[in-house]
């Protein structure tokens, strides 16, 4: 697997988190950069760790699969049904500080769960290999958590620029995008969603795999 391959990869796995520290960014009554690094840690840090857990794992713990995106879903559309109401209640309110480590903790779960059976993928794939001749999984999970960091702190510039102007419309923005991204878990978990709107993680490693042959 080339380098391109897992930094395509790490851009797709990374798209979640990003528009979830947009949602953050939002929170904040001015951007904080080391709160903003903290988030992007949070995020990026378990974009690394969920692959490298899935790769250690392989194919014995592939149930977990199943059940990833369920867990996935409901933590999503908790959070952005509450993040929802705060926004239509709070008119008037001036945008608090950003999340807990507790809710970041949680979110940073949520939005890496498919990075986890991308891990189980890679370890199908003889060309990931924990040392020696081939790609080392230690440089793969740093490309995906690396890519995950800069875009999450991205994200959260976005997502705080925009919120101090129109912060009661970016709350109740952020809620359904969290909603949305739950839905869309949950369709492909029920395995319903269109294939145009579908991003199967696990797919697309195979696939791009497979054109490297």
């Amino acid at each position: 697997m080339s380098f391109t391959d897992i930094l395509l990869i790490g851009i797709g796995l990374s798209m979640d988190a990003f528009a979830v520290s947009m949602c953050q960014g939002v929170s904040m009554r001015k951007l904080d950069l080391r709160r903003a690094a903290l988030i992007a840690l949070f995020f990026g840090g378990f974009q690394a760790l969920m692959p490298l857990l899935g790769f250690a794992l392989g194919s014995t713990f592939a149930s977990a699969i199943t059940i990833g995106p369920w867990i996935a879903a409901a933590l999503l559309l908790i959070l952005g049904i509450k993040m929802l109401i705060e926004g239509i209640r709070n008119k008037d309110e001036k945008p608090s500080d950003a999340g807990t480590v507790g809710r970041l903790f949680i979110l940073a779960i949520a939005t890496s769960i498919d990075a986890f059976a991308v891990g189980v993928s890679f370890s199908m794939q003889e060309g990931i290999v924990w040392a020696g001749s081939g790609t080392s999984i230690f440089l793969t999970i740093a490309v995906i958590g690396l890519t995950t960091f800069v875009l999450s702190l991205i994200g959260v510039w976005i997502g705080n620029r925009f919120g101090l102007r129109y912060h009661q419309a970016a709350t109740i923005f952020g809620g359904v995008v969290l909603i949305l991204i739950g839905v869309k878990i949950l369709l492909e978990a029920i395995g319903i969603l269109p294939d145009f709107l579908r991003c199967d993680t696990v797919s697309a490693a195979v696939n791009l795999h497979i054109m490297c042959l």
